[in-house]
């Protein structure tokens, strides 16, 4: 099957409701998954390895500090400088290292450069992830165990 094949079963697939299709033939092997608004995920295997076609998109904008209102949207007071902690590679997302811990950082929390607010497993590997400033976590912006992408703001902090 060529790649142009394969783009129009893509095509074909993301016109269509399915959200997970296999095919499999005596040399190849196509699984094509959609999950909510992520890109479709194609994998070939010919000789059982995985390889894909194309890469998730890269967000073009980043932005590293958003501005939060409370219910007094009118008083200057309620406006403060959120600082936004995002994700530094492609992986799955968890707050703690396993389900029996607690998590690195949670809502209320005061962090400081160095201290641990999450791990991302990319690739069968667990990485730290360190707060780079010190402040209180305001928001955590990703749920446990769900894929983030480069650049995805995980975190919103107001800095001390």
């Amino acid at each position: 099957m060529e790649t142009r094949e394969i783009q129009k079963l893509i095509d074909f697939i993301a016109q269509s409701g399915l959200d997970e299709v296999n095919i499999e033939t005596a040399d190849l092997k196509i699984k094509v998954k959609r999950y909510g608004s992520a890109p479709a995920t194609v994998s070939s295997t010919p000789a059982a390895s995985t390889a894909p076609l194309f890469a998730p998109p890269v967000p073009t904008t980043a932005v590293t500090q958003a501005a939060s209102t409370g219910p007094a949207a009118t008083s200057d007071s309620a406006t403060q400088n959120l600082v936004t902690i995002k994700s530094p590679m492609i992986g799955t997302f968890y707050r703690a290292s396993n389900p029996e811990t607690p998590a690195f950082a949670s809502v209320g929390d005061e962090i400081k450069p160095g201290k641990i607010v999450c791990v991302i497993e990319a690739m069968k590997l667990f990485n730290e992830i360190e707060s780079e400033i010190s402040g209180k976590i305001v928001k955590v912006l990703v749920e446990n165990a769900t894929p983030v992408e480069f650049d995805q703001p995980l975190f919103l902090v107001e800095p001390i």
